[in-house]
C-alpha cells in the first residue's frame, strides 16, 4: 500500500475534499478573482482524482484472491469510544469502483461548473464538500462512520439546488427550486431517521458497529429470541423497515422516487451530474453493504398481504420502476425531466439485482438446498458495474442537457430542433452519450444491464420479462431526445446563438466518453475486482 505524507489515502479523500472546499471558499475573501477560485476547485480536485486513481489501481494489482479478506488500505483506531464506535476505514472491489467514479466525476461536475458567475467560490466549495461525505461513504467499515458521511452528503446538495438552481419560468413569480430543495431534505432526512434508529438499536444490541461483525452476528437473531422484552423477528423488521425505507429513497427505488424529476430539474448542472452519478448509488451501495447481509432472515421471509417474500416484492417495486420510468420519459417535453426519470428507468435494473441478490443470499443463509450461487454472483457483478456505467452516462446526460440550458435559458424539447447544423460536435456527442445510455452492444451500459438480466431471469422470469417492456420504451424516449435536439427543420430562433460546447464542457466529457468506450469493448478492465469481492461473499457464505 502506500500513504501520502504519512496520511493514509483514505483519510486523505474524506478530508482532502472538505480541506479544499475551506480553501476554495476561503478565496473569495484572500482573491476575489473568481478565475483563480475555478482554477483552485479544479487542481485540487484533479489532485484528489489522481489519488482515487491510485487508490483503484493499488487495489487492482494487489486483488486479494477468492476467499480471502478482501478489505485494503485498512485503518483502524478509536474514535467515540463511549459508544463503541471506531474510525475503521477500507475498500474491497465494490467500493474501490464507487471510490474511482466519485473521484472521476468531481473534477467534470467543476469543469461544467466554470460559467457560474454567482458566488462561484461557494458553489465549487459546496461541489468539493460533497466528495467528502461521498467517499466516507464508501469507505466506512463502521456503521456509525457510514451514517455519519451519509448524512452530510445531504447538505451540501441541498444548498447547490437551493442557491443555484434554475430561474423562474416565463411568468413565475418563484423558482422551483425552492420547492424541490425543501422536498429533496425532507424526503431523505425523513428517510435517514428510521435509519438513525435501526443504526442505534443493531449497534447497542450487538455491542459493536464493526459491520463486518454485524454481518455475522445481527442475523444470528434468530426468531424466538426476546430482546428489550420484544420478539426479535419484529425487532428485526423494523430495523429493515428503517434501512429500507432511507436507501430505497435514494435508489430511488419506485414508488419513492418522486423527489428526484423535481431534484434534477431545478438543480443546476454540476448538482444534477454528482446527484445521477454519484448519490443514486449511495442508496444502491447501502443495500448491498449492510442491508443484504444483516437481514438475510428478513428478505426470504413472506410479506403477508401479498403472498411473496421481501426480495420479490422489492423486486416487483423495480420492476415498476423500471416501466413506469421509461414509460414517464418517454411522455416528457423538459429535457432535465426526460433524463430524471431514464435515472428511475435504469437504477430499477439496480434494483432488480441487489433483489436477485438478496433472495439467492437468503436462500444460502438459510441453508436451502440447490441454490444457484453463480447466478447471484452474475447479478451482483452485473449491479455493481451498472451502478458504475449509469454514473457515467447519467453525468454525461445531464452535463448536455444543462449546458443546452444555460445557453438556450429553456429546457422545452419542443423550442430546440434541427441544433446539429449549429453545434455538431455537441450532437455527435450527444447521440454517444444517448447510445450508452440507452445500452448499445459496444458501449458501458450494455455490459451491465446484460450481466443483471442474466442473473434476474432464473430466479425472477416473470418479472424479467415484464422490465423488457421498459427496455423497448427506453429506445423510445432515448430516440425521441435526439429528435427533438438534433433533428427535423433547424428552429431559426437560434440562429444567431452558439450552441456548440464550451471547451471546459468537452473537456469534462472527454474522460466519461473514454470510460464509457473502453468498459463496452472490454470491461474486464474492473469486473475482477468486483468479481472476487462478490464471489467471496457468497461463496464464503455456502461454504
Amino acid at each position: 500500500m502506500f500513504d501520502i505524507f504519512g496520511i493514509d489515502p483514505l483519510s486523505v479523500l474524506i478530508f482532502g475534499p472538505a480541506i479544499s472546499a475551506f480553501i476554495v471558499a476561503a478565496l473569495a475573501q484572500l482573491a476575489p478573482s473568481k478565475t483563480v477560485a475555478r482554477w483552485t476547485a479544479l487542481t485540487l480536485s484533479i489532485l484528489l482524482a489522481m489519488v482515487a486513481v491510485a487508490v483503484f489501481l493499488v487495489y487492482q494489482q494487489a486483488t486479494p484472491a477468492i476467499g480471502e479478506d478482501q478489505f485494503l488500505f485498512q485503518i483502524d483506531v478509536p474514535w467515540f469510544e463511549a459508544l463503541g464506535a471506531r474510525w475503521h476505514l477500507g475498500i474491497d472491489g465494490i467500493s474501490a469502483t464507487m471510490v474511482l467514479l466519485t473521484g472521476l466525476l468531481t473534477p467534470s461536475a467543476i469543469l461544467a461548473s466554470w460559467n457560474v458567475e454567482d458566488r462561484p467560490n461557494m458553489h465549487l466549495a459546496l461541489l468539493l464538500f460533497f466528495e467528502t461525505g461521498s467517499m466516507g461513504v464508501f469507505v466506512a467499515m463502521d456503521l456509525m462512520v457510514f451514517f455519519l458521511f451519509y448524512e452530510l452528503s445531504l447538505v451540501p446538495m441541498y444548498f447547490l439546488i437551493n442557491q443555484w438552481g434554475s430561474l423562474p419560468k416565463e411568468g413565475a413569480k418563484y423558482s422551483g427550486r425552492y420547492y424541490a430543495s425543501t422536498k429533496f431534505m425532507i424526503y431523505s432526512i425523513g428517510g435517514t431517521l428510521g435509519m438513525l434508529l435501526a443504526t442505534q438499536l443493531i449497534g447497542w444490541s450487538s455491542g459493536t458497529y464493526e459491520i463486518a461483525a454485524l454481518a455475522q452476528q445481527w442475523p444470528m437473531f434468530r426468531q424466538g429470541e426476546m430482546l428489550m422484552g420484544v420478539d426479535v423477528a419484529s425487532i428485526k423488521a423494523l430495523a429493515f423497515i428503517g434501512f429500507m425505507v432511507a436507501f430505497g429513497i435514494k435508489v430511488p427505488i419506485w414508488p419513492f422516487h418522486t423527489w428526484l424529476p423535481d431534484a434534477h430539474g431545478e438543480a443546476p448542472t454540476a448538482g444534477s451530474m454528482l446527484l445521477a452519478g454519484v448519490m443514486l448509488k449511495l442508496g444502491a451501495y447501502g443495500f448491498i453493504r449492510l442491508v443484504i447481509p444483516l437481514f438475510p432472515d428478513v428478505w426470504i421471509s413472506d410479506v403477508a398481504l401479498i403472498g411473496v417474500n421481501v426480495a420479490t416484492l422489492f423486486a416487483i417495486l423495480s420492476v415498476m420502476g423500471i416501466v413506469l420510468g421509461a414509460f414517464a420519459a418517454f411522455g416528457q417535453d423538459d429535457i432535465k425531466r426526460l433524463v430524471a426519470y431514464s435515472s428511475v428507468n435504469h437504477m430499477g435494473f439496480v434494483g432488480i439485482g441487489i433483489a436477485v441478490m438478496a433472495q439467492l443470499y437468503g436462500q444460502i443463509w438459510a441453508g436451502t438446498n440447490g441454490v444457484d450461487t453463480q447466478t447471484a454472483i452474475l447479478a451482483a457483478n452485473g449491479t455493481v458495474l451498472q451502478m458504475f456505467n449509469h454514473g457515467l452516462s447519467s453525468a454525461g446526460m445531464f452535463l448536455l442537457a444543462g449546458g443546452l440550458y444555460h445557453k438556450t435559458h429553456t429546457r422545452e424539447l419542443s423550442a430546440y430542433g434541427g441544433l446539429w447544423v449549429k453545434a455538431p460536435i455537441m450532437g455527435a456527442i450527444f447521440i454517444f452519450t444517448s447510445l450508452a445510455s440507452l445500452g448499445l452492444p459496444g458501449l458501458n451500459g450494455f455490459v451491465s444491464e446484460f450481466l443483471i438480466v442474466r442473473g434476474a431471469w432464473p430466479v425472477f422470469t416473470g418479472l424479467t420479462v415484464i422490465s423488457m417492456v421498459g427496455l423497448l420504451f427506453t429506445g423510445g424516449y432515448i430516440l425521441k431526445g435526439i429528435r427533438a435536439v438534433l433533428h427535423g427543420p433547424f428552429n431559426l430562433h437560434w440562429k444567431d446563438y452558439n450552441l456548440e460546447l464550451t471547451r471546459a464542457e468537452f473537456v469534462a466529457m472527454a474522460p466519461l466518453m473514454v470510460l464509457m468506450l473502453i468498459t463496452g469493448l472490454y470491461p474486464n478492465w474492473i469486473l475482477p475486482i468486483i468479481n472476487s469481492t462478490v464471489t467471496t461473499l457468497f461463496s464464503g457464505l455456502a461454504g
